[in-house]
């Protein structure tokens, strides 16, 4: 799910975060008059990761492209339904969290079959495991009672970036040097941003300790 914590620097613009959450905000009461359960939007996004991921590995950036934008739509829209519609629930929390984790991989796992024997695959793989330490880290300090959803490279960041990376590619014709380029950034940016997170819990630690 995605949401807009204003603290510190991000990739994408505060105005555009938030034209994007409210335009979605509005689409989610219109599934919730259908009576779409949130959950159902999560289980759909995990099926556009999939096929992402399919599409990437058979050499289909197009169709990639098409349920990326599906993926990310369902993401935002999963966390609306259930605040709009009254089904906030732990399950429906972890449910969400855990199928973003399955579609994000599924997406780079795509990407890896699509470079095949190549460099690129340990970039992914630093990739993901950068991703999956933002959450990880936002999930820690949550548990210990800190609120923790600051960073340059987000969910929504990584989702956007593949977006136009993918879009660029095949507008240029230079798919496998720009989509290299991102999940570079990407790679970076994640591991910077969980250090981000891990010094912010540090300095409300340090807020919270008695004099």
């Amino acid at each position: 799910m995605y949401t807009y914590e204003n603290k510190g620097f991000r990739f994408l613009p505060k105005k555009l975060i938030i034209l994007t959450l409210d335009v979605f905000d509005r689409l989610s009461l219109v599934l919730v008059r259908a009576r779409i359960h949130p959950n159902l939007l999560s289980l759909l996004g995990l099926v556009a990761g999939f096929l992402v991921g399919l599409f990437f590995a058979l050499r289909k950036p197009g169709l990639a492209l098409i349920f990326l934008i599906i993926c990310g739509m369902m993401d935002i829209l999963d966390g609306k339904v259930a605040v709009n519609g009254n089904k906030k629930s732990a399950f429906g929390a972890v449910f969400d969290s855990s199928l973003d984790r399955y579609s994000e991989f599924a997406i780079y796992l795509g990407l890896g079959f699509y470079y095949g024997y190549h460099w690129m695959l340990l970039v992914l793989a630093i990739a993901f495991f950068g991703s999956s330490m933002v959450s990880y880290t936002k999930a820690r300090a949550e548990s210990l009672g800190i609120k923790c959803q600051l960073g340059i490279m987000q969910r929504a960041e990584r989702m956007v970036l593949l977006m136009l990376g993918t879009l660029a590619g095949i507008i240029f014709n230079r798919f496998d040097q720009i989509i290299a380029a991102v999940i570079i950034l990407i790679a970076v940016a994640s591991h910077l941003t969980t250090w981000q997170r891990i010094i912010y819990v540090h300095q409300e630690e340090k807020k919270k300790a008695p004099n």
